[in-house]
C-alpha cells in the first residue's frame, strides 16, 4: 500500500427468499427490480475489473439459478413495466404535466436496456456477476449473534461457503456477517469453515471517528475483524449523505405504478444534472478519503484502510444516481492518488492489531446493537426464530431437510428489518410466520416428503452439525 494507505470499496449484494413469495407491491418484483436497476447495470461498472470487493449472499444466488427466472423477468420488463410506464406517461400529459411525462418516457428506456442486456448475457446473471463475488455470506442472512446453538450457526455458515464454492470456485476466506453483526462465541464455528475476515462495526466500541477504526483486529481464535469506517461510509448512507441533495432523484415520491419522475427538492427530475453532481460528489468522496488517510498517518505513522462498505442495491435502486458515483470514485481515485485496493489484498498489506477482549455485541444496525432484530417490534418474531431453533436442533438426524430449509428462512434477517424500520411490515409478518408454521409442520411430518415451500433455498445446505452430539 502506499504510505498513507488504501482505500477498499465492499459492495454486500444481497436480497431476501422472495421468489415465489407475492408479487407486487411486495415479492418477487423487489428481486426484478434489483435486478434490473441495480445488479445489470453494475456489470458495466464491473467489466473493467475494478479493484471493488462484492459480497453475494447464497440466498441471492438460489434465485439467480431458480427455474422460470429468465422468463419471469423478462416478462416484468417487457409486459409490466413498459405498460406501466405508458400509463403515467399519458396521464401526466393528459394532466399537462409534459416534463413529468418525458422523464417517465426516457426512465422506461432503463427497463428495455436492462432487458437487453440480460438477453446478451443468456440470461446468465449469476454467470456474468461470477468471476467478481469475492466473499460469501451465511446461508439465509440470519443475524447469527441472535442464533441459540452452536449447531445452527454452523448450518448457516458452513452452507454460505459450500454455496459459494460451489458456484464460484475458490474462496479467499471473506465472509459477510448478516448485518455485521458479531459476537465472539462466532469466532471459533468462523475459523473451522475457512473464514478468514469478517466486516464489523465497532463504531461504538472503538471510539466515533477513531484512527484505529483503520486497522484490522486478529481475534484470539484467528479471524480478522475489519472494521467499517462509518466517517467514511455515511458520506453516503446517512440522513444526511450524498443521495438527500436536492436534485437527486426521489426515491420515496412515487407514481402509482412506482415510478420516480420527481426530483428531492420536489421538481421534475433532470438527469443530466444529476449525473454531473454524483461526478461532484464522487471527487468529494475521493478528497475527504484522503483527507482522512492522511490525517491518520500523521497522527500514527501507520498506514490506514478505510473500509467502506455499501449495499449494493444502494447504487442504482436506493440512490438512482449511485452508480454513476461509484464509477466516478473510481475514475476519481486515479486522478487525485488514492490506491483503491480489493479487501482481500489490502489485508495482505497490513499488520493487524489485536481484537479487544470481551467486546460486545455490535452490528451496524440503529442503534449498533441487535435491538432492531429483537427490539419491542420484533421480539415474537425472535422468539418464534430461536423457538423452532430449538425443535429442529433437538430432532437431530431425524430433522427432515424441509424442516431445516423453512427454519433457514425463518432466521433471515429481512422479516425482522421489515417490522422494526416499518418498511412493508406485513408482508415481513407473513413471512415469518409463514415459515413457522411450515417448521412446525415439516417436524410433524418427521419424514423427508418435500412441502410446497422454499424451491430453490439452500440447495447445498449440509445438515450434518445437527446430527452431532
Amino acid at each position: 500500500m502506499r504510505e498513507r494507505g488504501a482505500l477498499a470499496l465492499v459492495l454486500h449484494t444481497h436480497m431476501p427468499y422472495v421468489e415465489g413469495y407475492g408479487t407486487w407491491p411486495f415479492g418477487e418484483e423487489w428481486l426484478w427490480e434489483a435486478m434490473a436497476s441495480a445488479y445489470l447495470p453494475l456489470l458495466d461498472v464491473l467489466e473493467r475489473d475494478p479493484p471493488v470487493t462484492l459480497s453475494l449472499t447464497p440466498v441471492l444466488g438460489d434465485q439467480l439459478e431458480a427455474d422460470g427466472i429468465v422468463e419471469r423477468f423478462l416478462a416484468f420488463l417487457r409486459d409490466v413495466r413498459a405498460e406501466t410506464h405508458r400509463l403515467d406517461s399519458e396521464g401526466f400529459r393528459s394532466a399537462g404535466e409534459e416534463a413529468l411525462a418525458v422523464e417517465i418516457e426516457r426512465a422506461a428506456g432503463d427497463y428495455e436496456r436492462a432487458g437487453q442486456r440480460f438477453e446478451a448475457i443468456g440470461g446468465d446473471l449469476l454467470g456474468a456477476l461470477a468471476p467478481h463475488a469475492a466473499w460469501t455470506s451465511a446461508a439465509t442472512h440470519a443475524v447469527l449473534p441472535l442464533l441459540v446453538t452452536d449447531a445452527a450457526a454452523r448450518v448457516q455458515v458452513e452452507c454460505g461457503v459450500a454455496s459459494h464454492r460451489r458456484r464460484f470456485g475458490a474462496w479467499d476466506g471473506g465472509f459477510w456477517l448478516p448485518e455485521c453483526a458479531q459476537a465472539e462465541w462466532l469466532d471459533p464455528i468462523l475459523e473451522a469453515a475457512g473464514a478468514r475476515a469478517s466486516c464489523v462495526d465497532l463504531t461504538d466500541v472503538l471510539g466515533p471517528g477513531s484512527h484505529d477504526q483503520l486497522r484490522p483486529l486478529r481475534t484470539e481464535a484467528g479471524p480478522l475483524l475489519v472494521p467499517i469506517d462509518r466517517t467514511t461510509l455515511e458520506l453516503v448512507w446517512s440522513d444526511r449523505g450524498y443521495p438527500s441533495h436536492g436534485s437527486y432523484r426521489d426515491y420515496h415520491h412515487h407514481t402509482f405504478h412506482h415510478h420516480r419522475p420527481w426530483a428531492n427538492d420536489g421538481r421534475p427530475y433532470e438527469h443530466r444534472a444529476a449525473l454531473a453532481l454524483a461526478r461532484e460528489h464522487a471527487a468529494d468522496f475521493v478528497a475527504r478519503t484522503v483527507a482522512r488517510l492522511d490525517d491518520a498517518h500523521t497522527a500514527t505513522g501507520r498506514r490506514g484502510l478505510v473500509v467502506c462498505a455499501l449495499d449494493t442495491e444502494l447504487l442504482g435502486h436506493w440512490w438512482y444516481e449511485g452508480q454513476a458515483w461509484l464509477q466516478g470514485v473510481l475514475d476519481e481515485a486515479a486522478r487525485q492518488g488514492l490506491e483503491l485496493l480489493h479487501l482481500d489484498d489490502a489485508l495482505e498489506r497490513v499488520e493487524p492489531s489485536p481484537a479487544p477482549a470481551g467486546r460486545p455485541v455490535t452490528t451496524w444496525g440503529t442503534p449498533r446493537d441487535l435491538s432492531t432484530w429483537d427490539g419491542p417490534a420484533a421480539a415474537d418474531m425472535a422468539f418464534r426464530a430461536r423457538e423452532a431453533e430449538l425443535r429442529v436442533v433437538a430432532a437431530g438426524r431425524a430433522a427432515p431437510p424441509d424442516a431445516v430449509r423453512e427454519l433457514l428462512a425463518l432466521q433471515s434477517s429481512d422479516w425482522a428489518f421489515m417490522v422494526s424500520r416499518d418498511l412493508a411490515a406485513p408482508y415481513g409478518a407473513l413471512r415469518s410466520e409463514g415459515h413457522s408454521r411450515a417448521v412446525d409442520e415439516a417436524l410433524a411430518r418427521l419424514d423427508s416428503a418435500p412441502g410446497a415451500g422454499p424451491r430453490q433455498l439452500a440447495a447445498d445446505c449440509s445438515f450434518a452439525p445437527l446430527a452431532a452430539p
